[in-house]
């Protein structure tokens, strides 16, 4: 499989790193994984949202040849911003400028795409949603960004990673890795995703959420909503 992972002016550097390093190092135990940094324009080098840092884009994201996209949120502020401007108030604006590139058309291709799943890291899933393109899906991000998420239509679930079939979604950045974990078990398997586990002598944190099964009962006795 050929797993993209996208960068854009003001990415969160660890949004991507995390999950990259994931399939980079599971190709020491299987040969059935590929892995890319892409940008919408092509190869080139691309800033994050942290000063100093940038890395290079190897390839066009190409959603007819990717079987996963990565799309990681933003970091940091842009250039001219006062330092007591919050995150809150940069980080759309920053997902927003992405958004003039030619990276939602490809992303659309990508949800579109049979047998391609696109995830998300933090504040991947707001530039879906800025974009339009996952309203009414079930989905998460970080913290801070809950509402704005909920306010374009889609179904805030509470997970760390939550699985929509197609649409993978993870919370704060460092989600990254366990998201990178999940998705690994889930497209090579758990005896690959296992070993990068014990690799990295990290243990996955949570419930990966999906839609499916029971609800959960009030529990007995706790107040019932008026």
């Amino acid at each position: 499989m050929l797993a993209q992972f996208v960068l854009f002016d003001g990415f969160d550097p660890l949004d991507v790193i995390a999950p990259f390093e994931v399939f980079s190092a599971a190709r020491a135990f299987t040969d059935r994984v590929t892995v890319e940094l892409a940008c919408a324009e092509g190869a080139r080098q691309v800033p994050s949202g942290i000063p100093g840092v940038a890395l290079t884009a190897a390839a066009l994201l190409a959603p007819d040849r990717a079987d996963l996209v990565v799309v990681p949120g933003a970091a940091g502020r842009l250039p001219g911003q006062g330092a007591d401007d919050s995150a809150e108030e940069q980080i759309p604006v920053i997902l927003g400028r992405a958004l003039t590139t030619e990276l939602p058309k490809l992303l659309a291709d990508a949800l579109a795409a049979e047998g391609t799943t696109v995830a998300t890291v933090c504040g991947g899933s707001l530039v879906l949603s800025m974009a339009g393109l996952v309203h009414g899906r079930h989905a998460t991000t970080h913290h801070q960004g809950l509402d704005l998420l909920a306010a374009g239509g889609v179904h805030v679930a509470p997970g760390r990673v939550v699985d929509d079939g197609d649409l993978v979604t993870a919370g704060g950045v460092t989600s990254g890795l366990d998201l990178g974990l999940y998705l690994l078990e889930r497209e090579v398997g758990p005896k690959v995703a296992l070993a990068v586990e014990q690799l990295f002598a990290h243990e996955r944190r949570g419930v990966v959420w999906r839609d499916q099964g029971f609800e959960p009962m009030s529990p007995a006795g706790a107040e019932q909503p008026r």
